[in-house]
């Protein structure tokens, strides 16, 4: 395919730039590595073009530190002290929800998350970021922690030009008729599979 070319016409009646300026769902799943690790590329394109990136983390410990948390909020403090790139937020559920410290039972787990997505509603109304990470979101709506009805009205009929990406397993249907992007990915091959635990650097 010709660089630049897309395989089919639009005929959705925008001009190019219109189209080149569209707000994307986006969604990471499948069984397979690298969903999260692909949505944290995109926090770093989003970056370099001054965007400002909110990074909602669901289901991982707020007292596991990943990699790409430390190097976002690195740059985060970049744009600070330069103004050279783009503002970022990271948010961990539960105890790590900065707006609210909680942890306790699954039951006041399933209020972070709910408490959680509250926040990035008000946040998707508001307009206050350009690019939004729902890290392992699909688990959420899959355990029935937040209404999947309510997410995808929610992002359907959202504002303004917001760009939202959405990670994990198995993600909803009805979530996958409103993407705009939807990867699944496959696993091959996986150290886990030879009894080898994570690696610095690669798991985290």
């Amino acid at each position: 395919m010709p660089k630049g070319q897309t395989p089919v016409a639009a005929a959705d009646g925008l001009t190019t730039r219109a189209r080149r300026n569209s707000p994307l769902v986006v969604v990471h799943g499948g069984d397979g590595k690298g969903k999260s690790t692909a949505a944290f590329g995109l926090a770093l394109r989003g970056w370099n073009q001054g965007w400002s990136i909110g990074v909602f983390q669901f289901v991982k410990s707020a007292k596991w530190r990943i990699g790409e948390q430390s190097a976002l909020e690195a740059l985060d403090v970049v744009h600070r002290e330069t103004g050279q790139g783009g503002p970022i937020e990271w948010h961990k559920m539960g105890s790590g929800w900065s707006w609210s410290r909680k942890a306790g039972s699954e039951q006041e787990h399933a209020d972070a998350a709910r408490e959680g997505w509250v926040e990035i509603k008000r946040r998707l109304a508001e307009q206050t970021h350009t690019l939004y990470i729902l890290d392992e979101f699909t688990y959420v709506m899959k355990w029935g922690w937040v209404d999947v009805d309510d997410v995808v009205s929610t992002l359907r009929d959202r504002p303004g030009h917001q760009h939202v990406v959405i990670t994990g397993r198995n993600p909803d249907p009805r979530l996958l008729e409103i993407a705009d992007v939807a990867t699944e990915m496959t696993k091959i091959a996986h150290p886990f599979d030879k009894g080898q635990k994570g690696q610095k650097g690669i798991e985290w």
